[in-house]
């Protein structure tokens, strides 16, 4: 399965690159056949065309982003970002918006100044670590944007070079990618000189499992906002113009991305902050915008120093990660204090002045960053200085950060729990909407991208992620509360609402408040943080529905969205910490109502990894002592229990709910296990069951005295029927070594009777709560179809049935056990099994393949009805 995942893995590289050299070309044709007022490719032509390549390389970026090349992704991002803003002010030029030469420079500078920066940063990492056709792209697009810059002022002198440098990089692009392209279309059988990928990582395993790749992009879009904000203050452009809106909106549309993709890193505590920061690129591109219409935007005090605080608290969790990542959060605690100093917001001297120290910050941050994750020889960031203050206090307890710390409810996620920012949000949208509307218009105060992205994008966000972990409840909550948000901004606070009051917008409201009912009632069972989250969500609904009727008593509005937004608040910091911290936790209740069964093992019963040999014991001692686990195999997830503990068979077999119709099953580590009852198995049978096992095989075989080698006792009852039982020898390492230390187990499905099959650990859980007594983890199942059930009752006769067919094809298994029968035939020592025929005719062969015991079974069934 390996050699598929490098191709593609390959190919994406390929796409990167040779999307990259066709974007150069474009340029390239663009700015040599370039002459005063005159342009080969029209500007809105060439926009388009810009936008179509920077997707592609964004598709790219993002399907590299977890495979341990951050060099490659950042610079498929970085430069995909770039062309998307160029493109952007290019159809802004070509439309109308920007006007003339002077227009076009002051949108073009500021953002091309900023990528000059980055990959010229990104060259010099990669001559660090001997990327060599990655440097030489990184460097020769950098001098282009610097000569580009050159040509706004002068076009006689820059165009031509920055010409060269793309003829460059299309020359690098078009041999290294065409080169990868033919490697994977041929397999690998040609590949020329110079295209081969490094086929080892430099790091060890635990520093790649650690790196997030979408860090240096959130980095560069830092970078990127401080540019266009700093720059007047610099001098380099006169003023801030609408030009630049689609810089900083790029930025926040990128920072969006890199936020997913931090959640798919595990990585809560970036995610959490470029979701932040891109609020406030969206809140800049928006002030920017307005600023153009004569709006005299004010920013009113409350939600920038809430911002700050939520800024300040995230940077001092991120201690650890390392210092330096919580000295560079702090920078917009700085950044947020200035905006709420100045009611001008992101425009007075300041803010810009916090801006360019971000500049400065975001470029050293971007190449300590990336040279870190490149390289096995790491800048000194004060890692692990907050594990080693804490090594030798009782009170605080840092949680280590393994897989199993985002582990899905239910079901299988690839994401981090986005409870942090989706609370975080809550508290931001409740601050924003504190602030009141004066008689110019609510387009003045700044609170729409506050309530628009914070409150309603994000959440949505944080939803999806939610929704994908198995969270049904949390989910439905973000994406409602999300819309309610983005409704009700838009409308109050987005001109569209008036002040006109009427009884449409009231319909609405009282739709989501219904809606939330469901919620609030549903939060009864989850915890009491989670309730009174609902519930002054409630409230905060019940004053838009007064406002919307003009019945509003004065201070209500203010007094409920303060205390929604202290609810949030404490939600934030709880999960932010709870998430941190192993020991102490801050308490978010619990429910007020308890379902037997609703997650009931998660803090009842252990639940530890089976890739570990440690957790594999402790499960085997819990065996041991007479208690019942829930185990993976190779099909789904069963529950066992020790043979040689007939209290715990016959306390498995009452978990099951209505289980009274479906018998346990007999499971071996190996054959060898049965050794002692051998004599009274027949030949045939324990010829097939050596030749069919270990595997995804059951076998119903007859009943008899050698079941009382295993110590059953009086709960022999309970495993098969009068008549037979099943007994299988799974294909399954944890299975198997688990049975060494304990012994043969009898084991049934690890769900209600009735219900789907268990495929995930955490399913076992919610199915059967509290009542077991360990859970041994390993994630999804490898198969969601049961095992294959053969009737060998009458094997000494030539003859198997099939109660069963699951991953084991028929074919499969009647080969087998012809194999089996011709080893019997051909005069192998054989005492009780003496054939009626020398050799199966072809009459015998399609009898054999046709009989079965039960044919209307035919086809997967549960892993239950296996005996």
């Amino acid at each position: 399965m390996a050699e598929p995942r490098v191709e593609i893995e390959s190919l994406h590289f390929s796409v990167g690159i040779l999307g990259i050299t066709g974007g150069s070309l474009l340029l390239l044709v663009n700015d040599y056949a370039h002459s005063s007022g005159n342009d080969l490719i029209p500007s809105t032509a060439l926009g388009v065309l810009l936008l179509i390549i920077a997707a592609l390389l964004a598709y790219a970026g993002v399907r590299r982003s977890l495979s341990h090349s951050p060099l490659f992704v950042s610079l498929c991002l970085s430069i995909s970002a770039l062309w998307c803003g160029s493109g952007l002010v290019y159809i802004l030029a070509g439309e109308g918006v920007v006007n003339g030469e002077a227009g076009l420079r002051t949108a073009m500078v500021p953002g091309l100044a900023a990528f000059s920066l980055v990959l010229l940063v990104m060259g010099v990492v990669g001559v660090l670590q001997r990327e060599v056709v990655l440097s030489i792209i990184a460097f020769s697009i950098s001098l282009a944007c610097a000569h580009q810059i050159a040509g706004l002022f002068d076009v006689g002198f820059g165009l031509g070079a920055t010409a060269a440098n793309y003829l460059l990089v299309c020359l690098v692009g078009a041999y290294f990618g065409s080169g990868r392209l033919l490697n994977y279309i041929t397999k690998g059988k040609v590949q020329p000189p110079g295209t081969g990928l490094q086929k080892k990582s430099k790091l060890t395993p635990s520093q790649a499992q650690e790196r997030n790749d979408a860090v240096p992009t959130g980095l560069v879009m830092n970078l990127l906002s401080a540019s266009v904000l700093a720059c007047p203050l610099l001098g380099v452009v006169p003023q801030l113009t609408p030009g630049l809106v689609p810089w900083l909106w790029m930025a926040g549309v990128y920072q969006l991305g890199v936020c997913i993709l931090s959640y798919r890193a595990m990585d809560t505590l970036a995610a959490t902050f470029y979701g932040y920061t891109s609020v406030l690129k969206f809140a800049e591109g928006y002030s920017l915008l307005l600023s153009e219409f004569n709006h005299q935007l004010y920013s009113p005090v409350p939600f920038p120093t809430v911002f700050s605080v939520l800024f300040f608290i995230l940077a001092l969790f991120s201690t650890q990660k390392s210092l330096v990542e919580c000295l560079y959060q702090l920078f917009y605690v700085a950044y947020c204090i200035a905006i709420a100093a100045q009611p001008l917001g992101f425009f007075q001297a300041g803010t810009q002045g916090v801006q360019a120290a971000i500049f400065v910050a975001s470029a050293l941050m971007l190449l300590v960053t990336l040279h870190n994750m490149v390289s096995p020889w790491r800048v000194p960031t004060g890692e692990g200085l907050l594990k080693a203050a804490l090594t030798r206090s009782r009170h605080l307890i840092l949680r280590p950060h393994d897989k199993d710390l985002h582990a899905p409810y239910l079901g299988y996620s690839k994401y981090a729990d986005a409870e942090v920012l989706g609370h975080g949000c809550s508290v931001l949208a409740a601050f924003a909407i504190t602030a009141t509307v004066g008689a110019s218009g609510p387009l003045d105060v700044l609170i729409l991208p506050w309530a628009v992205v914070a409150g309603g994008a994000l959440q949505l966000l944080c939803g999806s992620v939610a929704f994908a972990r198995g969270k049904t409840l949390e989910s439905t909550a973000f994406i409602l509360y999300g819309i309610m948000w983005t409704v009700w901004g838009l409308t109050r606070y987005g001109g569209l609402y008036g002040a006109t009051r009427g009884f449409n917008v009231a319909v609405g409201i009282i739709c989501f408040m219904l809606f939330n009912c469901f919620v609030t009632a549903g939060a009864l069972f989850l915890s009491k943080a989670w309730f009174a989250y609902a519930f002054t969500f409630q409230l905060i609904l019940i004053s838009f529905l007064l406002d919307a009727v003009d019945a509003l008593p004065y201070g209500y509005d203010i007094a409920v969205t303060i205390i929604f937004g202290l609810v949030s608040f404490y939600c934030f910091l709880a999960n932010l910490f709870n998430s941190s911290f192993q020991n102490p936790q801050l308490p978010l209740g619990d429910p007020f109502i308890k379902l037997s069964g609703f997650g009931g093992g998660r803090e009842n019963c252990p639940h530890v990894p089976a890739r570990k040999a440690t957790s594999v014991q402790q499960i085997a001692e819990i065996l041991k002592n007479g208690g019942t686990c829930g185990m993976p195999t190779d099909t789904v997830y069963v529950l066992v229990a020790a043979c040689n503990r007939p209290d715990a068979v016959e306390k498995a077999y009452k978990i099951k709910v209505h289980a009274q119709d479906r018998p346990m099953s007999l499971w071996i580590s190996s054959i060898k296990q049965l050794e002692p009852a051998r004599h009274l198995i027949n030949p045939v049978l324990w010829d097939f069951m050596e030749a069919a096992w270990p595997s995804s095989i059951s076998m119903v075989i007859p009943r008899g005295t050698w079941l009382e080698c295993f110590g059953l006792g009086n709960s022999a009852k309970y495993i098969g029927t009068p008549q037979s039982i099943a007994i299988r020898n799974p294909d399954c390492t944890v299975a198997t070594h688990l049975m060494d230390l304990v012994g043969p187990i009898a084991t049934m499905s690890a769900n209600p009777t009735g219900e789907a099959d268990t495929t995930h650990h955490n399913q076992v859980y919610a199915k059967l709560g509290d009542k077991v007594d360990g859970v041994l983890c390993d994630g999804p199942s490898p198969e969601n179809i049961a095992s294959t059930v053969i009737d060998c009752t009458k094997i000494e006769s030539g003859h198997i049935g099939f109660f069963r067919v699951g991953v084991i094809p028929k074919s499969q298994v009647l080969r087998i056990f012809e194999e089996v029968q011709k080893k019997h035939m051909t005069g192998q020592e054989n005492p009780t099994f003496e054939p009626d025929v020398l050799e199966p005719s072809e009459e015998k062969k399609e009898e054999l393949e046709i009989e079965t015991t039960n044919p209307a079974n035919l086809g997967p069934v549960k892993e239950e009805d296996e005996s």
